[in-house]
């Protein structure tokens, strides 16, 4: 990691400590805690399209190919899924999707450059296993390179319903919403292209199950939009403190968010809050051009 990045991990951290968000445990509830020595670094968290009960979560850099089965009660893990024949250079994000045929997927995103210089990152298409066990399955791979520049990121969003998707890159000032191709080629180089500005720091992001909202964290707070990306009616609201909190995804009923981190085995349950759920008017959000 970066030397501005761990610089700004601890002024975060430091002026949480020192002056909390007002009320930012209320609504939280500690679901369970994770204990397997595996789960070194969780980046990514995802709810699971067809199993009920269980979510899928996995490391980041040096993590290896692997996804991980969780069960959504205790923090047992279920089950270790190798992907064949990708690289995992830097897995940041996990996303439940569909296929073209309306199959359940996991989107699995090797999004990390950390030094803004890869000529392009990969997004890999998993069909979600019939079966929870410990099994080794194919991946389908989409190269993806952004319109303007190399980017780090560590959030994906996917639609719930059909094959569209969209990154989030991480940057300390701010980052940007990209969409992908509706249709993405595993022969060519898909570009994906910049919607608007976000805000700085975002560590990870979710659809809801019904597609109806997303949300997009970083250290300290979450962002809830309206509708699918670029979404309308953004609200910030305070999350639990948890150092290098860097995963989040929705309750299957879409009433509450599941929340975790790289430095803490914590799962954590935050209820939305009221000024979250009342959707009132006004976006207050900067475009990008092109």
């Amino acid at each position: 990691m970066r030397r501005f990045l761990v610089l700004a991990l601890s002024l975060l951290a430091l002026s949480w400590l020192a002056a909390p968000p007002a009320h930012a445990e209320d609504g939280v509830t500690e679901v369970c805690r994770f204990s397997d020595s595996r789960l070194t670094e969780m980046s990514g968290l995802a709810w699971s399209p067809s199993h009920p009960g269980v979510l899928w979560t996995h490391n980041d850099s040096g993590g290896g190919p692997y996804i991980y089965a969780i069960d959504a009660k205790t923090c047992k893990t279920l089950a270790r899924v190798r992907i064949a024949g990708i690289p995992a250079r830097d897995i940041e994000a996990i996303a439940p999707g569909r296929d073209k045929l309306g199959r359940p997927v996991l989107w699995i995103a090797d999004i990390g450059d950390n030094n803004d210089s890869w000529p392009y990152v990969r997004i890999h298409r998993v069909r979600e296993p019939a079966t929870i066990a410990s099994v080794t399955v194919p991946a389908k791979t989409y190269r993806v390179r952004y319109a303007d520049r190399p980017h780090n990121a560590e959030t994906l969003l996917a639609d719930p319903k059909s094959q569209q998707l969209w990154i989030v890159t991480k940057q300390l000032a701010h980052g940007s919403l990209y969409v992908l191709p509706k249709k993405l080629s595993t022969s060519g180089i898909n570009v994906a292209k910049p919607i608007r500005v976000e805000g700085g720091l975002v560590t990870d992001g979710a659809v809801s199950p019904d597609g109806s909202r997303y949300v997009l964290r970083d250290y300290v707070n979450g962002t809830m939009f309206d509708g699918l990306p670029p979404g309308r009616n953004r609200r910030e609201f305070p999350l639990p403190f948890q150092l290098q909190g860097e995963a989040i995804t929705w309750t299957p009923d879409g009433k509450a968010l599941l929340v975790a981190s790289e430095r803490d085995n914590r799962l954590l349950r935050v209820e939305l809050p009221p000024s979250v759920r009342i959707r009132a008017g006004g976006t207050g959000i900067a475009r990008l051009s092109g």
